[in-house]
């Protein structure tokens, strides 16, 4: 029952954005602005982060996504509350 008692208190207004620290792997039909792509050392496309670690679309003032509408579909596919999402919060 905690599982179920902590997903209830997840909520976007409690989210701390705490898979923008994760890495992101970009897919062949993600359509994120080049400014926030990387090339990763093996070649392979990921989201950009800052000096701080934080995916750089992270609005640092809001802590929301900035390109939201065109974020990539491994964020998109992200649950809020699920047990990734739990596990990063409880890391943090």
């Amino acid at each position: 029952m905690l599982v179920n008692a902590q997903q209830a208190a997840v909520s976007c207004s409690t989210c701390r954005a705490n898979c923008c620290k994760l890495e992101v792997i970009l897919m062949g039909d993600d359509d994120v602005p080049d400014k926030f792509v990387h090339i990763d050392r093996w070649g392979g496309h990921v989201m950009a982060r800052l000096d701080d670690g934080w995916c750089a679309a992270l609005d640092r003032d809001t802590m929301l996504c900035s390109i939201y509408e065109r974020r990539p579909n491994v964020c998109r596919d992200y649950a809020l509350g699920g047990s990734d999402c739990l596990l990063e919060r409880a890391r943090i």
